[in-house]
């Protein structure tokens, strides 16, 4: 028998549980660290994995078409890839399925063919993100995990003269293209990875850990703290502490952003901020999609968790621990309520729904400034969430 073929597999209650992350895109192609979870395995597998979806409207993604008595690894799409993980699952052979205490992490099956399963038990480290924070609370490791395996056996290219560097040489990773110019970067307490074309504008300061993605923008004087992720395209300005932005979005303006995700396609208007403590130093409630409900996320920091193709106005205030669903528009004075429901319109005075041809003509509008279309599926997707959009 050939090699099984290597597929990413959505679970039903681990997507859930990462709306409103997820509502717009499968698990795998959520960026954590320096890369998507999908390009993660590529690096290991040396393919790109197939992907399992697990909610019809999202089929677009699905490129895992499973073809009578052929071989296929599934892989849970919420693990984190290691070496020690990956010689695990490639070990696996037809009928057996590796575990880690009572979590699935991947199945050797044989499509048609009923064989008895045999669960194996692993022992080492396993990542797995499960809830949105944890994107940005296990950003640090995942990052530094990242950097060690994308930049091994390769060489930086150099830092100019002009810019100041604290720490460790090989902790800074300089990709082609990339400008660096007139910044402070200390690589002291983690590393920095500056992607291509990638670009860091005068007077910045970062501490690392720091993911700046292909082709994303930190603007004059920019302040990052570290445990950051700037996903590929995005443009960032002012403060920045354990946050992860995960493509094609802009924070271009002073304002804070703390221990928070934003989904694609965002714009945070000019002097936004998010509190990310409470005044009483508690644990965080928070928005749970799943249990449709607040839960405690048992965090002390925890800030904005929004979904794709979100935006707010200038001087927006989110309050701590605030989850935003999917294309919505928040605006107004005061400090919105800590759920807001996808194709929300307005701000702490009251919300309305979006209407439908605003969003979609929005949508077209963002992606045609960065040379992408918004395609059919993309339409039947945002179509199908505000129909069923319930909240």
């Amino acid at each position: 028998m050939s090699a099984p073929i290597f597929v990413l597999s959505d679970h039903y209650e681990n997507w859930i549980n990462l709306n409103p992350l997820t509502l717009s895109k499968p698990i795998s192609l959520l960026r954590i660290g320096i890369s998507t979870i999908q390009e993660k395995w590529k690096l290991y597998a040396q393919e790109t994995p197939q992907i399992k979806t697990c909610v019809p409207y999202l089929s677009k993604w699905d490129t895992w078409k499973p073809e009578p008595n052929h071989a296929y690894l599934l892989v849970n799409s919420c693990i984190i890839p290691n070496d020690l993980l990956w010689q695990a699952i490639k070990s696996l052979t037809l009928g057996q399925s590796l575990y880690h205490h009572e979590d699935l992490i991947a199945s050797h099956i044989q499509v048609g063919k009923e064989v008895f399963e045999e669960e194996i038990q692993f022992d080492g480290q396993v990542m797995q993100i499960n809830n949105p924070w944890d994107i940005f609370s296990k950003n640090e490791q995942i990052l530094r995990q990242d950097f060690a395996k994308v930049i091994a056996k390769r060489k930086s290219n150099p830092l100019s003269q002009n810019n100041t560097l604290i720490g460790p040489q090989n902790e800074l990773f300089i990709e082609d293209g990339a400008s660096v110019e007139g910044a402070i970067l200390n690589t002291t307490n983690g590393p920095i990875y500056i992607g291509k074309d990638a670009e860091v504008m005068e007077g910045c300061v970062v501490r690392g850990a720091l993911a700046l993605c292909n082709n994303a923008v930190l603007k004059l004087s920019t302040k990052i703290y570290g445990a950051t992720t700037i996903g590929p395209h995005s443009k960032v300005g002012g403060e920045v502490n354990n946050s992860v932005i995960q493509g094609y979005s802009n924070k271009g303006h002073d304002g804070f952003l703390g221990n928070s995700v934003i989904g694609e396609w965002c714009n945070l208007g000019a002097g936004t901020n998010n509190s990310n403590l409470k005044n009483n130093y508690g644990e965080i409630k928070v928005y749970s999609y799943n249990k449709k409900n607040f839960i405690n996320s048992q965090l002390q920091f925890l800030g904005l968790i929004m979904g794709d193709h979100s935006k707010c106005s200038i001087n927006t205030m989110f309050n701590t621990g605030t989850v935003v669903g999917v294309f919505a528009n928040i605006f107004g004075g005061g400090f919105p309520q800590k759920f807001i429901p996808s194709f929300s319109w307005g701000g702490s005075e009251g919300l309305t729904k979006y209407r439908l041809d605003s969003a979609l003509e929005v949508a077209e509008r963002v992606m045609k400034r960065r040379g992408k279309n918004l395609s059919v599926d993309d339409k039947d997707i945002l179509k199908f969430m505000y129909e069923n959009s319930q909240e």
